[in-house]
């Protein structure tokens, strides 16, 4: 299915015509630099195409052969590859390691695989340039151009160019009509049937790495793999155990490398994982997907806002259209799916705003409606940081978004421990513990909902002992002006675990601060308010339960919000003033 959908999606390029995928025989691949040629092999320049963008991305993105799956065996690419198999010049810092020997195999590797090819008489005056430049040996006026430093020093890949051409030497009409012919002839073992798409093809021994999955091999890994004989069969080999037809490995693997490359917009980093999506047809969710869950820039605060208002447009347009998401994440022999979601356009976008509004609590005027998934996640985490997310929850909480099924408890847990350490009920934990709860609530039918801002006729015992504490805190803040730390930076914690521990002591200070209130008319309020919500239960219990302790963090939160409004500033004006 996932290959499949793979296939399908690199065709759906092909037909529209897009330049980001490769043909048949071809990748995209980013070449820093280019030894530029005359039509006699004479140096002419060498070219640095890491300029503007592109600089950040290593080097201009150009389609050139298909690269050799590299081991530690000697084998090269067709005209494009590194410095030591270019030049017989390997990194500057291999050069102590007396690997020149080795460089200049390689280099006589790389110009067999040329002349193999290209027999004589060659007739492609590009690869004629090439072979006379490299067959001659002469490097001086290389070595000696002001670029060279830096390709020595980086041993990057390099190609070559015509000086007359505006495409490399690998990209000329004799080289791709090679590479096309030689990437469909049959590699010995006959036309079986393609796993993928059920048509007789020429299976693929070996499958096209996967580059881009964060912390996999730079040189990349792969899904499908048999690097064990414990994992042949009926005398197979490698690929042939599972035949995948060569059309239908490229197709899948380019469709891959393509949505994870550097700067594609259709892919996300969850956690530990390289999340990619994509649709059966173009759609607006294609390019509004990754908006709903990365942070917005400083330059671009709205852009969650903006990507939200657009779903409901994209669902009307494309409600059935079919939409795919896939996690892969390093493994030690090959890459690991992680998770594989398919659904209609629809269904992911009601997912989608199922989640905003479980999310939706009151918050300041400055603050976004919408809280991305990073910005959940780093609430969860020690000291905000992102490095402190835990891989699990961060894949949890995405599955749970994307496919409108119950938040792990597990975060529930990781973000009532980060409101007792630190002490603080904050707008995205607040906005989490409230999606959790009314999300249990939904699918259990077990009552105990939530509301977005202050309900006074909530009598959860959780959320009522909240509301208490934050009533105590503001009494407190009132009484006592310019304090350094309230009875929520001292007591949350125990507050919010074992009411009986610390409740009866808060009520009797509460009465030194009341005291301390001239004004007898807004002591009866206060009085009245703290009457009220005491009146919903009978005793401080000995201990909540965690969702009995998500419930008190929002009723904490509520009536800390409420403060901060109109009515909450005329109940308290004088003595105890909003913030």
């Amino acid at each position: 299915m996932i290959l499949q959908a793979l296939t399908n999606y690199y065709n759906r390029l092909c037909e529209e015509g897009s330049t980001d995928i490769a043909s048949a025989g071809f990748e995209k691949r980013e070449i820093p630099f280019i030894i530029v040629l005359n039509s006699e092999g004479c140096f002419v320049a060498l070219e640095d195409t890491r300029k503007g963008d592109s600089i950040k991305r290593g080097g201009r993105v150009f389609a050139v052969p298909k690269g050799i799956k590299k081991t530690n065996r000697i084998a090269a690419n067709l005209l494009w590859d590194n410095t030591a198999y270019v030049l017989a010049h390997p990194r500057q810092i291999s050069i102590l390691r007396g690997t020149r020997k080795r460089a200049e195999q390689q280099q006589r590797e790389f110009i067999a695989v040329i002349r193999e090819r290209f027999p004589s008489p060659v007739t492609d005056e590009g690869i004629r340039a090439v072979l006379s430049y490299l067959e001659r040996g002469d490097y001086k006026q290389l070595y000696s151009h002001p670029a060279w430093a830096e390709l020595e020093k980086s041993g990057s890949i390099l190609s070559f160019r015509l000086e007359k051409d505006s495409c490399l030497v690998c990209q000329r009409p004799a080289v791709i009509k090679s590479v096309t012919l030689i990437a469909g002839q049959d590699n010995g073992e006959g036309m079986q049937c393609c796993l993928v798409t059920g048509m007789n093809d020429i299976p693929a021994r070996l499958h096209t790495s996967i580059k881009g999955v964060w912390g996999a091999q730079s040189t990349g890994a792969n899904i499908v793999s048999f690097n064990l004989d414990a994992f042949c069969s009926y005398g197979k080999k490698q690929g042939f155990n599972a035949p995948v037809g060569k059309r239908a490995e490229f197709a899948y693997t380019t469709a891959v490398n393509t949505l994870l490359c550097k700067g594609s917009q259709q892919r996300l980093q969850i956690g530990d994982t390289s999340t990619i999506f994509w649709g059966q047809q173009k759609g607006g969710l294609e390019g509004v997907f990754a908006d709903l869950f990365t942070e917005p820039s400083k330059d671009a605060p709205e852009r969650i806002e903006s990507s939200v208002r657009n779903l409901l447009d994209t669902m009307l347009s494309n409600e059935s259209t079919q939409f795919y998401i896939l996690g892969i994440a390093p493994n030690a022999g090959r890459l690991a799916i992680r998770f594989w979601y398919s659904d209609t356009v629809g269904g992911v976008v009601r997912h989608i705003m199922q989640h905003f509004a479980d999310c939706n609590i009151v918050h300041g005027p400055s603050q976004p409606s919408h809280l991305s998934l990073f910005r959940l996640l780093t609430s969860t985490a020690v000291h905000g940081k992102a490095g402190n997310i835990q891989p699990s929850l961060a894949g949890n909480l995405f599955r749970a978004i994307i496919t409108g099924t119950s938040y792990s408890h597990s975060l529930l847990a990781a973000v009532i421990l980060r409101c007792r350490k630190e002490r603080e009920v904050t707008y995205p934990r607040a906005a989490l513990i409230k999606a959790i709860l009314v999300r249990d609530a939904r699918e259990t039918n077990s009552g105990g909902k939530l509301s977005m801002a202050l309900d006074t006729m909530n009598q959860t015992h959780g959320y009522l002992l909240g509301r208490l504490f934050s009533v105590l805190e503001r009494v407190e803040e009132g009484a006592i002006r310019g304090l350094n730390a309230t009875i929520r930076d001292r007591f949350y914690g125990t507050a919010s675990s074992t009411p009986s521990v610390i409740f009866p002591h808060l009520m009797k200070i509460k009465n030194h601060h009341i005291a301390k209130i001239e004004n007898r008319g807004k002591t009866i309020k206060i009085e009245k308010e703290i009457g009220e919500i005491m009146a919903g239960f009978q005793g401080f219990p000995v201990n909540l339960s965690l969702t009995d302790q998500g419930h008190f963090a929002i009723g904490y939160y509520h009536q800390r919000q409420w403060y901060f409004t109109k009515q909450g500033d005329e109940f308290n004006s004088g003595e105890i003033t909003g913030e």
